[in-house]
Formats: C-alpha cells, sequence, structure tokens
C-alpha cells in the first residue's frame, strides 16, 4: 500500500487531566507531609513550608524575615559554613530559602538516595543555625549592594513604585519584602537571632516531598531527618489577609531616567488571590487573552502593529491574600506617549467583552499545558506548597482547570470588570525631560516626577 493510500488517523481530544493527590501523614512533631509520587524523577524536590507573616516584622527591621531566610546555610550548631557548604556538594543537595506574604519556604533538591543526609540538614539549618556574625554583616551588605542594582533597573525600579502606590502605606505590601536601605542598615545579628526563634518552627509547617519514591518509605525518612525539629518559643504567625488599596483616581508616577533610550510601563489594579469567592477558574484565561503571549490584544497592537515594543505581558497575580493585575514591559522611547495611550484603550476596551475564539484560545491553552507545566517534581512541589501557603485544597487545580473549561464570555466579562474599573496606578521608567508633557497631554490623570 503506498503512503498516500494510508488513511489519516482520527485525533481525538486529549482526556481530562488531574493534579496528583500525594499521601499525606503528621509527624509527631506537628510537620504535615505530603509525598507526591513522581515515577521516574529520581532528583528529589523537598519544600518546607513555616506560615509566617511580614507583618510580623518590627517596622525599622523590615527585611529581617528575608535575611533570616538567606542565612540559614550559612552556618550551624555542628558544621561551619564552609563545612556545612561541602557537605550539600557531596550529596548532590542543592537548598535555597525565601519569604514570601505568607510564609518561609525552604527548597531542596537532592538525589533519590541521598534524601535521609538532605532532610538531616535541612533540620540543621532551620533548627540550628548560628548566624556567624561575619556572615550576617556579608548578607546585608549583599542587600544593601542588591537594592542599587534594583534601582538601576528599570523594570525593578517600575515594580517598586507600583507596589508603593497600589497599597496604602501603611500596609507592609507597599514596601520591599526583603527591606529598604535604611532598614536594613539597622539590623543586627541580635535581630536575626531573635526573629528566627520567635518565627521559625515546625508548628503549622508543611513539608512536600516530590520525585521517584517507590523504594522510599517517606513518612520514615522524615521522621528521622525532621523529627527532632522543636522550637517551644515558637509563635504562630498573623493570619494573612489581603494588602488595602491605597485608592483613588488613576495617577502616573515618572520615574526620571534622563538620556533612557527605551521606557517602562506598567499599569496596575488590585485584584484577587487564588481563594476568590467567585472561582479561580477565569483569571488565567483573562492573563492569557489579554497579555499572555504575542498573539494576545496587547502585543497584537504593540507588538505586531505598531512594533513599539518587544513585548508587553499582563497577568494576574495572587498573593497569600488579595493580589493585583499588572500590565508591564519596555517601549521604544520615542513611542511611549502612544504606546501608553494604545495599553489604557487595550485595557478598558476588555470590559466589553471577549470573543468565542479568543476564549477557546485561552481555555485550550492553560488548560492542555497543564499536563507539561506540572509534568517535573520540581513543578509538583512548587504548586503543592503554594497550596499550602494559600490554604488552598490539595485537588484545586483539578477542580479549577475542570471549571475552566465551560467559562464564556458572561462569566469572563464579569471576572475582568470586577477587577479592572478603570482606575489605575500607572508607572513610567523613562526621560522625563521628553516624555512628560505628552502625558499629561493624555488627561489620564495627575503625573509626579520622582527621581531615580
Amino acid at each position: 500500500m503506498s503512503a498516500a493510500a494510508v488513511p489519516r488517523p482520527d485525533v481525538a481530544p486529549p482526556g481530562p487531566w488531574a493534579f496528583p493527590l500525594p499521601d499525606e501523614s503528621v509527624t509527631e512533631n506537628g510537620i504535615r507531609v505530603l509525598s507526591y509520587a513522581v515515577p521516574g524523577q529520581y532528583v528529589i524536590s523537598v519544600r518546607l513550608v513555616v506560615p509566617l507573616s511580614l507583618s510580623d516584622e518590627p517596622q525599622d527591621r523590615e527585611g529581617v524575615a528575608s535575611m533570616t531566610a538567606r542565612l540559614l546555610d550559612e552556618g550551624t550548631a555542628r558544621h561551619s559554613s564552609d563545612e556545612f557548604a561541602e557537605l550539600m556538594e557531596r550529596s548532590g543537595m542543592v537548598l535555597g530559602a525565601s519569604v514570601t506574604d505568607g510564609a518561609l519556604s525552604v527548597d531542596l533538591d537532592v538525589p533519590q538516595r541521598f534524601l535521609p543526609t538532605a532532610l538531616d540538614l535541612l533540620r540543621q539549618a532551620v533548627a540550628e543555625p548560628v548566624f556567624p556574625e561575619a556572615e550576617v554583616r556579608r548578607i546585608l551588605r549583599s542587600r544593601l549592594a542588591e537594592i542599587e542594582q534594583e534601582r538601576a533597573s528599570a523594570p525593578h525600579r517600575a515594580a517598586r513604585e507600583v507596589t508603593a502606590n497600589l497599597w496604602a502605606p501603611t500596609e507592609r505590601a507597599s514596601r520591599p519584602t526583603a527591606g529598604t536601605p535604611a532598614s536594613i542598615g539597622a539590623l543586627t545579628r541580635e535581630d536575626v537571632v531573635a526573629f528566627h526563634r520567635a518565627h521559625v518552627g515546625p508548628q503549622g509547617a508543611t513539608l512536600v516531598v516530590a520525585g521517584d519514591l517507590a523504594d522510599v518509605d517517606v513518612a520514615a525518612v522524615v521522621a528521622e531527618g525532621l523529627g527532632a525539629w522543636a522550637n517551644p518559643e515558637h509563635v504562630v504567625a498573623t493570619p494573612a489577609r489581603p494588602p488595602v488599596a491605597a485608592g483613588g483616581a488613576t495617577r502616573i508616577v515618572l520615574v526620571d531616567r534622563p538620556g533612557s533610550v527605551q521606557s517602562e510601563l506598567s499599569l496596575a489594579a488590585p485584584g484577587p488571590d487564588r481563594s476568590v469567592s467567585t472561582g479561580w477558574d477565569p483569571y488565567p484565561v483573562l492573563s492569557f487573552i489579554v497579555g499572555g503571549s504575542p498573539s494576545a490584544r496587547v502585543d497584537a497592537v504593540l507588538r505586531e502593529d505598531k512594533g513599539y515594543t518587544y513585548g508587553i505581558r499582563a497577568s494576574f497575580r495572587p498573593r497569600a491574600r488579595g493580589g493585583s493585575f499588572v500590565t508591564a514591559g519596555s517601549v521604544r522611547a520615542d513611542a511611549t506617549v502612544d504606546a501608553l495611550r494604545l495599553l489604557v484603550e487595550i485595557l478598558d476596551h476588555a470590559r466589553e467583552g471577549f470573543s468565542d475564539k479568543e476564549i477557546r484560545a485561552g481555555v485550550d491553552y492553560v488548560v492542555q499545558t497543564a499536563p507539561g507545566r506540572y509534568a517535573t517534581a520540581d513543578a509538583v512541589a512548587d504548586e503543592a506548597s503554594a497550596l499550602s501557603i494559600e490554604g488552598l485544597p490539595l485537588d484545586f487545580q483539578t477542580a479549577t482547570l475542570r471549571r475552566m473549561r465551560d467559562v464564556d464570555n458572561a462569566r469572563l466579562t464579569t471576572a475582568y470588570n470586577d477587577v479592572v474599573t478603570g482606575e489605575w496606578v500607572i508607572v513610567v521608567v523613562g526621560d522625563a525631560a521628553v516624555v512628560r508633557e505628552g502625558i499629561e497631554g493624555l488627561g489620564l490623570g495627575p503625573v509626579t516626577v520622582v527621581p531615580n
């Protein structure tokens, strides 16, 4: 039979997919353990989540939580910083720690056979850090240098102004998670020690273990590695709450960067978190339709039609509680004013609704790429830890994707209008001498110029 005579097979739509469910247990010291079997993934991904609220930081020492996280592997009661690093290297282990608005997260990836060793080192890092004075000073100097680097980066500078203007000044969310020059400059080793003692312990913690666990007794290994962790001085974290928005009509902050050959644009409004009572399912689809790809509404005009940008993205960004809708990207300096005008028009016009073609493309993209997005152990562990931080059920992704298949124009339009009211925080990082007059001429709102 010739190749031309071979009948073309029918292509059936993909079947339903579900985010994996874990085996669940609790250690004697109160750690919730979620173990996800991901066959063939022999590098095990471990995520330790300790509930923690940035609002519990002393205001004049903001950033102490982030600095504590960065110092956890810089020496323990048993090992110096160099010794600890060597032990991690011998076991092929990678460890990192960070802080969000809802938790301290410690991330660990290690080959399966070294999991017991890695969990013991993890326990030492969270339970027995000694915070050597020299390492504390080094990390604080590094953060101060990092702040200067962020100031030099237009996207970082824009993001800083967005948060400062989107949330009320009394809100912790309006200030950098990792602190300001003033608060970091005031920190001492004693501040770090005190914060760790009060806020890092097993009470309420969740441990996610994901990978090929066919030959691993997860409960026993975790009990051996972390079962001895205790902190009788641990204070329960203040529950996360949505930050209070600054409110008001559209306002524009122009960060003056003389001589800039391009401008960074950011438009933001308060948005939902993933536990929103009306359901999270419309928001990933909306992100895709409005500004989630080169074919989305924003880039179809500003990139493909006008050639003003390499790409601008719009997305809903949930926090542990509350969130934001942010559209951001850079444009040619000479196109700043027209790009801003068009961007506001595109975002406002989306309040009128979406076509069936757009909706189908958005739903198909989000739903059908989910198996690929969560195909690896680290992706599963990251999502599971996020669910823990946000207090969401373990089948959240599965239920959300199932509901997403049925979203329609009415549901998307309602969800979008709930967030996009036409009142924006707009930040432009660019040459004020060149763009200020044109931006003011758009009549979007008052323009405040601030130095870079």
